[in-house]
């Protein structure tokens, strides 16, 4: 089965609705919860995730929706290894390489971002949200 790490943009983009993206971003999620493929979230994203939505919407909502992003996805670790990873990849943005460590630690095939610019040189396949659907959906 193909193991995606999804970026904190693609899951920002479901919980807020963001348009145009969100429907792009919503079918990988969906993809994950139809188990067509199995789908990680970095530990530092769960973390900036739960962060940026206490603030937006409380604390209690904030854990109920960790909780929910807890059911669908695992969490691909940020250990030494990876972060030892990370910064051999020497590049400008420190969190970005960190989730592409993660990613290639985890055994990802694909990291699912919507800012693949981002992440060039990257250990491994970089796929926008709507690649990742049609790569996801491709037998």
């Amino acid at each position: 089965m193909k193991r995606v790490l999804l970026d904190v943009n693609v899951v920002l983009d479901v919980l807020l609705d963001r348009a145009p993206f969100a429907d792009a971003s919503s079918a990988v999620w969906a993809a994950v919860e139809q188990g067509q493929a199995e789908g990680l979230l970095s530990a530092h994203a769960v973390t900036t995730l739960h962060s940026l939505n206490a603030r937006a919407v409380g604390v209690r909502m904030a854990r109920e929706t960790t909780d929910a992003l807890l059911s669908v996805f695992e969490v691909a670790s940020v250990d030494d290894a990876v972060l030892h990873a990370a910064l051999a990849l020497s590049w400008n943005d420190f969190e970005d390489a960190v989730t592409a460590a993660a990613a290639k630690r985890a055994k990802c095939h694909a990291l699912v971002t919507r800012n693949p610019s981002d992440f060039k040189g990257s250990p491994l396949r970089v796929l926008t949200p709507s690649e990742a659907v049609a790569w996801l959906v491709a037998r």
